[in-house]
């Protein structure tokens, strides 16, 4: 018996490994060619898995399947579609013309394009309050939470343990003392920026509380994938909170603070909340298995303003690509203007190719991005591309400090794009972000009053100075531009 085990383990069992192994290897490959839709992301993997034997076929299979998206699907066919706006219909086709009048109606397609994108109605009788500085921000919503008689639904990628951090726990903790119904969704990352953790003190407040992704990424790692970036807040079902604030002291600049943020956020009203109350919901569902229902999260909804809205949720799983593919219908639809504000640039080549196209064809497009990045690698790799799209006539500004962290983008004066996500394949592709789309004259005549106040102090960079960076710099930047995909 020993001889027969001997001789199947020096001649057969080799021949047994290299035939598994070969066949798990094509297995692997073929799900490869099959899932990836980015050519070099596929061709990477390929070669990882041929050339590191069961080595990178175990870390495939651990981190290159997109798992969220089959526990998505699955749990969007288990709850089916959350009627937010019961009541309210599409934007007839008379209102749509009223409110973006005659020399605007070239922008009338967008309005079926992004329709077909999302599957979701562009929203008539909204109220959008931009709120330009965090203490305005934090105080509307300390504000909101402390008239809350029902419901508090709150996401957020980083939620602080510190001043401004623990102002929003009392707050919530008041209110569930109320008997507010008072959910929580902080991403697992950001919940660790500070230590000790905020979910500490919202246990010992007793406030119901889930993170959304548990992982053993470290905290404060900013470049990890696959994150929650959105930030909703939701009161009553009625009024709504977004833009690109997080839960932290640095975004009220106040004096002695080492890292001030400039940021935007936004107050809602009208039926487009209920578009954020469906994503927290669904979000919520998805990190703590609680279906959220009925008319305290859901109820009806009455028109507060003139604004035509829609919310359009982004991530790696069924709603994919649908902030990218709204951004560049609307550079296509553009005729006069287009003004950009993003902390992090770092577009794709079809993103370049739109603003360069835009550009050709007379548009004056505006990118407003900061002097001093929060993130080095970031400003790098950006300095390393903004030739791309300086060569053909775009405009770029650099912002002084404090550092700003708003996102915004306007169109022509009448369309405005809002919310979290960048302009960078994290926000893009790999993060999921919560944006909103609106059809406002006034709305957008602030922010492009807004956009042209931060350019007034910003300094316009050019190709030429571009190419005076000295050898070292440019060196190190395209290096970091090398990362791209993962920055």
């Amino acid at each position: 018996m020993a001889e027969l085990l001997s001789w199947f383990f020096s001649t057969i069992w080799p021949w047994v490994f290299v035939v598994v192994h070969g066949m798990v290897v094509v297995l692997a490959s073929a799900h490869v060619v099959l899932h990836k839709r980015d050519v070099r992301a596929a061709l990477g993997w390929v070669g990882m898995i041929w050339l590191t034997p069961i080595v990178g076929t175990v870390l495939y299979l651990t981190f290159g399947i997109n798992r969220i998206q089959r526990k998505a699907r699955l749990l969007r066919g288990s709850l089916g579609q959350i009627d937010s706006s019961p009541g309210h219909q599409p934007v007839e086709e008379e209102v749509l013309y009223r409110v973006l009048g005659e020399d605007s109606l070239h922008l009338a397609p967008l309005v079926k394009y992004v329709s077909r994108l999302t599957h979701l109605p562009l929203l008539d009788g909204n109220r959008l309050t931009p709120l330009t500085t965090g203490r305005q921000a934090y105080d509307e919503m300390l504000a909101a939470i402390d008239a809350a008689e029902r419901t508090i639904g709150l996401m957020t990628y980083i939620f602080d343990n510190d001043a401004a951090g623990r102002q929003f726990v009392e707050a919530l903790a008041r209110a569930r003392q109320r008997g507010v119904g008072v959910r929580v969704l902080i991403d697992d990352v950001g919940a660790r920026y500070t230590f000790p953790s905020i979910k500490r003190l919202l246990r010992r407040h007793k406030i119901s509380f889930s993170t959304f992704l548990p992982t053993l990424i470290p905290g404060r790692l900013h470049y990890s994938n696959l994150r929650s970036h959105r930030k909703i807040l939701v009161v009553d079902g009625t009024l709504g909170f977004t833009g690109g604030m997080n839960i932290r002291s640095g975004h009220l600049c106040e004096p002695g603070n080492p890292y001030p943020i400039q940021d935007l956020h936004f107050r809602l009203e009208g039926p487009v909340v209920g578009q954020l109350a469906e994503t927290f919901a669904f979000d919520w569902d998805f990190a703590a298995g609680e279906r959220l229902e009925g008319d305290a999260w859901f109820p009806r909804l009455t028109l507060r303003g003139q604004s035509l809205c829609r919310g359009i949720s982004d991530g790696p799983d069924f709603d994919i690509d649908k902030i990218v593919l709204t951004i560049l219908g609307a550079i296509g639809c553009a005729r006069h203007t287009i003004d950009i504000v993003t902390p992090y640039f770092l577009p794709e080549q079809p993103l370049i190719t739109a603003l360069n196209v835009a550009a050709m064809r007379g548009v004056a497009v505006n990118i407003l991005l900061p002097e001093r990045n929060n993130l080095k690698l970031v400003e790098w790799a950006c300095m390393a591309q903004l030739w791309q799209v300086l060569q053909r006539g775009c405009r770029v500004w650099l912002t002084p400090p404090p550092f700003d962290h708003a996102k915004v983008m306007v169109v022509d004066g009448v369309w405005s794009f809002i919310g979290s996500a960048n302009w960078d394949p994290r926000s893009l592709r790999l993060n999921f972000e919560f944006d909103v789309e609106c059809y406002d004259r006034d709305l957008a005549d602030q922010l492009s009053a807004l956009v042209r106040t931060k350019r007034s102090a910003a300094r316009e960079i050019t190709l030429a100075d571009g190419d005076a960076r000295p050898l070292w710099r440019r060196l190190r930047d395209c290096v970091c531009r090398l990362a791209l995909p993962y920055l």
